[in-house]
């Protein structure tokens, strides 16, 4: 008699699939993730995970049979895949082997079917993780919960703001990321007295809590002059460039083709064909009580050296070299003031500073940088 967990036709497999979904115990994942978690060796802390396939409300059918070969079928929570798992759930999708550029999480389990447990002389070990997210609103539990969800802003499957990142500082560890791989700051010294007694090298790019973007997801369509200033968690919608000058934070970034060569800090949200010049800046959620999220329309401007702790409606300009806040009093045509976050989110606005009075003026938008992006030197 067939084993029907080792279907040989596509109506067995689709069968086997529906017993998986049916199991009382499983409950569909809003998002799931296969990748390989670092685990220090000194206590076991998780320094990072990366995410081979992310799943978005998608192959809820593959997440209900990995959760029946693992015995599991909570929607939230990380589960370790031994070799065992992996290769049982390899066999039973073996009449799939030929055509794994159709099934994705397929082929990240053939590739993580030949993981290599400790690749260097750092002392972390490398482990295969399946990752389950109950609901994109309720908060992170875990580590890998943290980096599912950064995974899913970069790789543009959810916009800013479309997962809660609730307590995430204190799931993360904080990591030295070396040109090896992340380790733990407690072991790194002895670990590259190691390394460089043996004639070897080992290079380190931060000491943080957050890694570089472009180590875990390279999204199509953009272009980043300095990795270390886009972190995981970044949202860079294509068309978008980020010059040297430039930084993305987590839970922030583009919705459409923007020139970054200024500060976007975490939370914000950039509209397309937005021009943030050298040097300046955006107000983020971590300043302050972290409860005001800056937006910026389409189709703005501010300035080299200007920045903003208001949002911007679109069309609209902040003269290089001024910064606007919440409480600058600003003066209207009419002569009169006010705050301008009374004005937070208006369009078609020319901020600037009265060279003769110093005086904060905001007058209707007319006849100034209508051309928007410069297409030839944008495109992406």
């Amino acid at each position: 008699m067939s084993d029907p967990n080792r279907p040989m036709t596509r109506d067995a497999f689709e069968q086997m699939v529906a017993a998986a979904l049916a199991r009382p115990e499983f409950t569909e994942p809003a998002a799931f993730g296969l990748g390989v978690a670092t685990i220090a060796d000194a206590d076991g802390a998780v320094l990072d995970t990366w995410f081979a396939s992310i799943n978005l409300a998608e192959n809820i059918g593959f997440a209900a049979a990995l959760h029946d070969v693992c015995g599991t079928g909570a929607p939230t929570g990380t589960v370790r895949l031994t070799a065992a798992h992996v290769d049982e759930m390899r066999a039973r999708s073996e009449i799939f082997r030929d055509e794994l550029h159709a099934h994705p999480n397929l082929a990240v389990l053939e590739d993580l079917a030949g993981l290599v447990e400790r690749p260097n002389a750092l002392p972390v070990r490398k482990v295969v993780v399946f990752t389950s997210i109950a609901a994109l609103d309720d908060a992170p539990i875990d580590a890998h919960d943290v980096y599912l969800r950064l995974h899913l802003l970069s790789s543009r499957k959810v916009a800013p703001h479309g997962v809660n990142l609730d307590g995430q500082f204190g799931l993360l560890a904080n990591v030295v990321w070396t040109t090896m791989g992340p380790c733990d700051v407690a072991s790194f010294p002895g670990a590259q007295r190691v390394i460089r007694s043996a004639g070897g090298a080992v290079g380190v790019t931060s000491v943080d809590k957050f890694p570089r973007m472009v180590d875990y997801v390279v999204p199509a369509g953009v272009r980043i002059a300095d990795a270390e200033r886009v972190r995981l968690g970044a949202h860079l919608a294509e068309g978008t460039t980020v010059m040297h000058e430039g930084f993305v934070n987590f839970n922030a970034g583009t919705l459409g083709p923007c020139m970054v060569e200024g500060r976007i800090s975490a939370g914000v949200v950039v509209g397309a064909d937005t021009d943030l010049g050298g040097g300046c800046s955006i107000m983020g959620t971590l300043s302050g009580g972290g409860k005001e999220v800056i937006e910026v329309g389409e189709r703005c401007l501010i300035g080299a050296n200007a920045g903003i702790g208001i949002s911007l409606g679109d069309g609209c300009i902040v003269e290089a070299g001024l910064y606007v806040t919440a409480g600058t009093v600003v003066t209207l045509p009419d002569g009169t003031r006010h705050k301008a976050k009374d004005l937070s989110g208006s369009p078609d606005l020319l901020f600037r500073r009265n060279s003769i009075s110093g005086a904060v003026e905001v007058l209707p938008r007319e006849g100034t940088w209508q051309e928007g992006l410069n297409e030839a030197l944008h495109a992406n």
